[in-house]
């Protein structure tokens, strides 16, 4: 039971645009703590899984997500309270500008949810061809919302030391907070970018060199002491009366029901990897018994009560995945025989019939009528908001469901109807026509990814699917 008005040593790190640094001064930081014997709780800002692969593997613990659009704010602090809990630090990378939200207002900015979480921002900056500018901009920042704490400045992507004595100079003169580290340009083959963010870790056979690289980066150019005091200066923080309708699950546990769980089988590798540390242990609190799978290296399916597809690039292991035919004519089969299977995003197109990659198809499970094309840019990237508008296992109709969609692909040959779609779009883009989710028997797929705390019935509803399809093949 948490006492009132508890220490959580914290810092966030926001900018004043996307692609300033954020991701990798956060990992810099935290690695670099982390090799001191700290324990670093990490968090991410917003709907992230490639920059929260990176916390986690620097942090050597699971990155969660907070998120002022999924989830409520009393939700947000209480996954914070409870995930940072007897750590030394708290690390939140925050994302795009600082201010920048949904709305004019910025109720999902960056700065609420430091306001929310009581915590002192740094802020990192590009300064490529910049100087005395520099120091206009985060003056503007300042006055913006006073009710930020901006702490500090760490200047990335510095040309060398009169650049970056000019930067210090102009913004501890003008600005009165200090400059805590300037970091030089690097090399890029340390973090390669793809998809508008970094590669995936899974994806990265060097993360962990690239975290050592950045890590000695951030003990040579920043002062990680003085940010270690900023950081333990935060105001304390009282504990939050939980939503009754989330639940903040703190870690996977074994299934009460022992050997009489469900097996819920979770499709995880380098082709699908965006899951939320949440979502995961939401099915373990539900009672479920959970268990990893993969089509790229097993070639067949465990015995299992329910399946979970989560998001993720099949597009780049389409070869690898067309070729396991094993394992795909078995989830078909088990498909056809009423197993309770739940796909987001790259899972939807893993389930389609075909991913069509420079004009040559490869096939996939076939469960769902649907080939993929795709393209240079996202069809779909934001957030999203659904209406249930049709009968189906997992959620009932009339509920709103807010979550997030990224996606290069698009559905190019359907033979189905829109009307045969069980969401409409009232934000977001869907299959098609503002349409999304698609659904044959107990297998449910959609372009939408939804966060398990702000959407509970999700977990709830995929185990109580998995218990009904245990039960019948236990009575058949």
């Amino acid at each position: 039971m948490q006492q009132m008005g508890l220490e959580f040593p914290r810092i966030i790190i926001a900018a004043l645009r996307g692609g300033s640094g954020k991701t990798v001064l956060s990992v810099g930081i935290i690695n670099a703590w982390k090799n001191l014997g700290k324990t670093v709780a990490p968090f991410k800002k917003g709907p992230d899984y490639i920059d929260a692969g990176w916390l986690s593997l620097a942090a050597g613990r699971p990155c969660y997500n907070l998120d002022s659009f999924l989830l409520k704010a009393e939700d947000n602090l209480q996954s914070f309270l409870s995930h940072s809990l007897n750590s030394d630090f708290a690390v939140i990378e925050g994302n795009r500008g600082l201010y920048d939200g949904i709305d004019r207002e910025g109720s999902t900015s960056t700065a609420e949810l430091a306001k929310l979480l009581k915590s002192p921002v740094l802020l990192c900056v590009d300064c490529t061809k910049i100087t005395r500018t520099m120091a206009a901009m985060i003056s503007g920042c300042l006055q913006f919302d006073p009710d930020v704490m901006i702490a500090g400045v760490i200047l990335n992507r510095v040309a060398g030391v009169r650049h970056e004595n000019k930067l210090r100079d102009s913004i501890e003169h003008y600005c009165g907070i200090p400059v805590l580290g300037a970091i030089p340009k690097l090399d890029e083959k340390y973090f390669p970018e793809r998809h508008l963010g970094l590669v995936p870790t899974l994806e990265h056979g060097w993360a962990s060199e690239s975290i050592s690289a950045i890590a000695e980066i951030a003990v040579r150019h920043l002062n990680l002491d003085t940010i270690a005091k900023i950081a333990r200066g935060a105001p304390k923080l009282q504990p939050v009366k939980q939503s009754r309708q989330s639940k903040i699950p703190l870690q996977i546990s074994s299934s009460r029901n022992g050997r009489l769980a469900p097996r819920i089988g979770i499709v995880r590798d380098s082709a699908f990897q965006f899951y939320y540390p949440e979502n995961i242990e939401a099915l373990a609190s539900a009672g479920g018994e959970v268990l990893f799978v993969s089509p790229l290296t097993d070639q067949t399916l465990p015995e299992l009560d329910a399946l979970y597809i989560g998001g993720g690039f099949p597009e780049t292991h389409a070869q690898q995945l067309a070729e396991n035919t094993n394992f795909s004519r078995k989830l078909k089969s088990l498909a056809d025989n009423g197993l309770p299977v739940y796909a987001e995003c790259g899972g939807l197109m893993y389930l389609g019939d075909e991913l069509v990659l420079d004009g040559k198809p490869y096939s996939m499970a076939g469960i769902f009528p649907l080939v993929f094309d795709f393209y240079k840019r996202p069809q779909g990237h934001g957030y999203t908001v659904a209406k249930v508008v049709a009968e189906n296992p997992y959620y009932e109709i009339g509920m709103e469901i807010k979550g997030h969609e990224f996606h290069y692909s698009r559905v190019s040959k359907w033979k189905g109807s829109e009307k045969d779609l069980v969401f409409n779009m009232k934000r977001g883009v869907g299959i098609s026509k503002d349409k999304d989710g698609i659904l044959y028997k107990n297998v449910f797929a959609t372009y939408t990814h939804v966060h398990a705390v702000g959407t509970p019935e999700w977990a709830q509803a995929l185990v109580h699917n998995a218990i009904l399809y245990k039960h019948s093949k236990s009575v058949s």
